[in-house]
């Protein structure tokens, strides 16, 4: 037994370095608690607790929850079409279920903005994951005769994930600076294309082993009340802005000079509407592309026959779903990789390399409606390669807000962003491309052909806003060097440094 420098024993440490190496391994938000002193009973529990606390660590169960977001997104559209048998609802009816989740996602967004730049942003996360991941169960039980209130529940899940992606990348970005922030926003962003990949893979799978689509709503939950859970146990609440700046911020800005300051960011103003891009064309192809590639199977009669009324798209499901993985986590590290070794050439290059993956991107999307009627496997390389040079921006559009953004308000830049985002984006794309394809089969005779081909018409709208999101960033990339500059002469005057001014009589 040994004693520290204030009189307290501790056991199970033979010297006073291992008290002091315990000590020091401690965070000092953590060191401050009490309740987690060395000296206090069970303080090894609570010295592996606080290793566990690790930025790291932290970082980790974040990107474990977001996987867990995306992925209760969308298993929902893993089973679609079992949905929409079920219910008896046209393409318009079932794409109404995507645009009520992401409505109900972006109004809720600049709420938890707020909240987060203000309150405990774990506290709000861990909240969030609870509660929709109850709703999300409770889904599952919902009758024949109540569609309106199944698409009700998809609204309120998407109060509950709004939480989640609204406040997360902004303890992220408190947790590590530069390059290594970099490095863990592009982790954390993986877990987008691999999550909504692994709601397609759940959703499917678990239809097929159950029996029943409705159990494809039942094992995300348990997987949610985990993640929360960890959240709240593991995760730290990191001072605002805390890498960034060696003193402390003394001043806090209203909501309304913060709106202010946003619209007046060309930036973030630009990148915004280049995210808005991106989410018109994956919110469209995340609820169709199975469907367009499981009547394009029936055109070619390579499937088994299905009705006029139901498509078998479970394999195709599957399928898309694996290539989202893959394509998510190539896409994101070669976002990251190829940004930071051009940034050794020019410091435009967060912008420019998102530009030029989004101009690249829409010729492979267009491929996909040429290839399609004759080869399924050269319209899933198409999908491969456009998605993979799609998602290579998902990590760098977030580094770019954290540069250009002062961080007492990034959760509220975060959240205008994804509201942006998704009302400009695929809050409507799923509705929009459905009701052009029911009215495109409206015109012509019904025919397997004609709903193959209407539904292919209507997609093709994507490349054209996957073009326009490529101009947004290119507008971005010409302002990205003054608004950073803005923004860190800001936070240098909002910053209280330690006081090195010498004070002279007149």
């Amino acid at each position: 037994m040994c004693v520290e420098s204030d009189g307290c024993e501790i056991e199970g440490c033979s010297t006073l370095d291992e008290v002091r190496t315990l000590s020091g391994s401690m965070s000092p938000a953590l060191k401050s608690n009490p309740d987690l002193h060395p000296c206090k009973p069970g303080h090894k529990f609570r010295a592996a607790l606080l290793k566990c606390r690790s930025p790291a660590a932290a970082a980790g169960i974040l990107t474990f929850g977001n996987v867990l977001n995306y992925m209760d997104r969308y298993t929902v559209v893993g089973v679609l079409q079992d949905i929409q048998r079920h219910y008896g609802v046209s393409d318009s009816g079932i794409g109404l279920l995507q645009t009520v989740f992401i409505c109900s996602f972006m109004v809720a967004a600049p709420i938890f903005g707020y909240l987060g730049d203000r309150f405990n942003r774990k506290v709000i996360l861990s909240c969030g994951i609870f509660f929709w991941s109850i709703v999300t169960l409770s889904s599952s039980f919902i009758s024949i005769e109540y569609y309106w209130l199944f698409v009700l529940s998809r609204g309120l899940v998407g109060i509950g994930e709004s939480s989640y992606s609204s406040i997360s990348p902004t303890i992220i970005g408190d947790l590590f600076n530069n390059n290594s922030r970099t490095m863990m926003l592009s982790v954390f962003y993986l877990a987008i294309p691999l999550g909504s990949g692994l709601g397609y893979i759940l959703g499917s799978s678990a239809k097929v082993a159950a029996g029943d689509w409705h159990w494809a709503l039942r094992v995300s939950p348990a997987l949610g009340i985990m993640a929360g859970t960890l959240i709240l146990l593991f995760v730290p609440e990191p001072k605002r802005g805390a890498p960034d700046q060696m003193g402390y911020i003394k001043t806090r800005t209203s909501w309304l000079c913060d709106m202010k300051a946003l619209a007046k960011n060309r930036s973030y103003v630009f990148s915004s509407l280049a995210s808005s891009s991106v989410s018109f064309a994956t919110g469209a192809f995340g609820m169709w592309i199975p469907v367009y590639l499981a009547r394009a199977q029936v055109v070619q009669k390579t499937a088994e026959p299905c009705t006029t009324k139901e498509i078998c798209s479970s394999t195709d499901s599957f399928i898309f779903g694996a290539i989202t993985c893959v394509t998510g986590l190539l896409g994101v590290v070669i976002g990251a990789v190829t940004t930071r070794l051009c940034r050794q050439k020019t410091e435009r290059a967060d912008p420019l390399v998102c530009a030029v993956s989004m101009l690249g991107s829409a010729i492979f999307i267009c491929l996909i409606f040429v290839v399609a009627k004759k080869s399924i496997i050269g319209a899933y390389v198409c999908i491969f390669i456009g998605e993979t040079l799609l998602f290579l921006n998902w990590a760098i559009t977030a580094d770019i807000l954290m540069f250009v953004v002062i961080p007492t308000r990034r959760a509220t830049a975060v959240a205008f962003q994804s509201f942006t985002s998704h009302l400009l984006g695929d809050a409507g794309s799923p509705y929009l491309i459905g009701l052009i394809s029911d009215g495109l089969q409206q015109s012509y005779a019904t025919s397997p052909l004609w709903r193959f081909l209407s539904l292919g018409y209507a997609l093709m709208l994507c490349p054209f806003i996957i073009v326009l999101g490529g101009m947004f960033f290119l507008a971005t990339a010409l302002f990205f060097l003054d608004d950073r500059e803005k923004a860190d002469k800001q936070l240098s005057q909002m910053t209280r440094q330690p006081s090195t001014v010498k004070v002279t009589a007149i």
